[in-house]
């Protein structure tokens, strides 16, 4: 039997917005603040061969080479309900490439997931919370807004317990 671990990729929530938004999830109550920094998910968490990682890690890297930086605007919030308890900030512009990016990132032979949802790019501020909760954070970030350039994504691990870790960035073309 192979010896499994699990990864994600996603674009991290640069400063000062990053810290922002991470302290919101927590202050919503939500139980993964602690764990997760503010991001873009690319790739949710998927269970992997961890003796594919240097291919997987080959994948992302030809994936990032074929993709030129591009701005992220997020503005405002939005939510997953009634389907599902989240409340997130919108990415407004930078879907396209958010889409295209998660596509070639999963396109990868050795990841094997399946999506229950279509993707739709955006940062979780608050899962797993009480419905008061969802709704003072969908409230009070309701005029958010950043801009910002993103010029790579990273490979993150985790170990089954406490904080996702990064392992590479990729600079994108």
């Amino acid at each position: 039997m192979p010896h499994t671990t699990r990864v994600g990729v996603a674009v991290d929530i640069p400063e000062p917005w990053g810290s922002v938004l991470t302290a919101r999830r927590a202050q919503a109550g939500d139980p993964q603040a602690a764990f997760v920094p503010a991001h873009v998910t690319l790739l949710g968490p998927t269970e992997v061969d961890a003796d594919a990682l240097p291919a997987i890690e080959k994948h992302l890297a030809a994936v990032a080479s074929a993709h030129p930086s591009f701005e992220l605007h997020l503005r405002g919030t939005g939510t997953f309900r009634p389907l599902t308890q989240v409340v997130f900030v919108a990415v407004a512009t930078g879907i396209g490439e958010c889409e295209r990016l998660a596509s070639a990132i999963a396109a990868a032979d050795e990841i094997d997931r399946q999506l229950k949802f279509p993707y739709h790019p955006h940062v979780t501020i608050a899962q797993d919370v009480t419905p008061e909760a969802l709704d003072t954070a969908y409230e009070d970030l309701a005029d958010f807004e950043a801009r910002f350039e993103v010029g790579s994504f990273t490979l993150f691990l985790h170990g089954g317990e406490g904080a996702w870790q990064p392992r590479r960035d990729f600079p994108l073309r």
